[in-house]
């Protein structure tokens, strides 16, 4: 049984691509508030009716069951998720090449220089793009920690967390936060670079607006005498 996490790239529909069972965490994109905490399994009716069974069912052991106030906050939020999920890719996609085009290191699959573009392209829903999620690579931890701190108090481009899908921008160190307890060497093999920034990518504000904060941002580090890390 093929069984996959759609959590990071919610716009493919991993069922018609052959698998058996997709989890989704709710409390990222399909939530969008970063307000609730709850899951989903989705798969086959027999499968899902002996998680819930009575008397020996893992939902029913386990306790994993939503409550009523929740489920009722998400049943207001899911019919626009497909508009949030369309900005959100839209905006990573052309931050993505405005960052590049700065100089920046940046890894996205909607890049035609991703080593994953074409699968992507592939997989992907094509109203979707390539998802809201992009990394920065500052090159060093210091570079990244300091970027991120001008961009949350002095430029109100997002905020500094390792959650993602809100519906405004969040941001992260990977190596020191939700990636430090790896050492050196799964680091390396995981590609995750001391000053590699995790974004998710919001839709609050115009685009040009958040736009013109993160070029605030950068030329501030620059200032400071932290060149960041270019693309070659």
């Amino acid at each position: 049984m093929d069984q996959l996490d759609q959590i990071w790239s919610p716009q493919p529909s991993h069922v018609w691509l052959g698998a058996d069972v997709v989890i989704h965490s709710i409390s990222k994109f399909i939530s969008g508030g970063a307000d609730v905490i709850a899951g989903a399994v989705c798969g086959p009716a027999k499968l899902i009716n002996s998680m819930m069974d009575l008397r020996q069912g893992s939902l029913m052991l386990l306790g994993p069951t939503m409550n009523a106030k929740v489920a009722f906050e998400l049943s207001e939020r899911i019919p626009h998720l497909s508009l949030r999920m369309k900005e959100h890719c839209r905006r990573a996609a052309e931050f993505a090449e405005r960052m590049k085009k700065a100089g920046l290191k940046v890894i996205y699959p909607g890049l035609p220089d991703h080593p994953q573009h074409k699968l992507m392209k592939r997989l992907a829903n094509s109203e979707y793009g390539f998802g809201g999620m992009l990394c920065l690579d500052m090159g060093t931890e210091e570079r990244a920690n300091r970027l991120m701190s001008v961009l949350q108090n002095n430029t109100q481009f997002g905020f500094m967390a390792v959650s993602l899908g809100y519906y405004e921008t969040l941001m992260s160190c990977s190596g020191s936060s939700t990636s430090s307890e790896m050492n050196r060497e799964e680091k390396q093999l995981a590609g995750i670079s001391p000053g590699l920034i995790r974004m998710s990518i919001g839709y609050m504000g115009t685009f040009e607006q958040k736009w013109s904060q993160f070029e605030k941002a950068l030329a501030k580090v620059q200032d400071m005498g932290l060149p960041f890390c270019n693309n070659n």
